[in-house]
């Protein structure tokens, strides 16, 4: 293939690699805490609030209580990418600890272009859908876990964190021996 520009799957695609618990309970954290992010983060989420949910009673959907914010934004996340960004962001500043050290393991494996932990991938425009095949959820926690000795972290957080820091999504899978089009390295 000669074509070398970059794909991009949008943020939503998230959805069909998440199960619906976890993904209720990530934006159940979210909108508990969004107090807690960064004004910027904050005004985003609520502004994205306003703008994809409607809830009966409340003209600022980012008022209502959380039970009913938490319903509307898990459709809200299914569909628009930009809130999708704006939710998976706000998690991981939520969660600096496990950022920096899922990130220190990310590098440890040899990830290519890994940003920054406190990069805003929210700006970015997708996943890029290529994840190197030796590069499975267990490996990654197995990696995590020799890492991080005595650290209880989910499994589902280390790899939505994962996930969030390559900006990657495990769609097409490529030998590790080939370039990410399935195109032989040269030695």
């Amino acid at each position: 293939m000669d074509d070398k520009r970059l794909r991009y799957f949008p943020f939503h695609a998230i959805n069909e690699f998440m199960n619906d618990d976890y993904r209720h309970k990530v934006i159940q954290v979210v909108l508990r805490d969004v107090d807690k992010l960064p004004g910027e983060r904050k005004g985003r989420i609520n502004g994205l609030m306003r703008k994809y949910i409607s809830l009966p009673g409340f003209r600022n959907s980012a008022l209502a209580p959380l039970p009913l914010r938490v319903k509307g934004a898990v459709t809200a996340f299914g569909r628009y990418p930009d809130f999708t960004a704006q939710i998976l962001q706000g998690w991981s500043e939520l969660r600096p600890d496990l950022r920096q050290k899922v990130h220190e393991m990310l590098k440890t494996r040899d990830w290519a272009d890994l940003l920054p932990p406190e990069a805003d991938r929210s700006k970015l425009p997708g996943f890029r859908p290529e994840w190197p095949k030796a590069e499975t959820y267990d490996v990654i926690d197995q990696a995590y876990a020799e890492l991080n000795p005595g650290v209880e972290t989910e499994s589902d957080d280390i790899r939505l964190m994962s996930v969030w820091l390559v900006n990657r999504l495990p769609y097409e899978l490529f030998d590790d021996e080939e370039g990410e089009e399935g195109e032989e390295v040269e030695e």
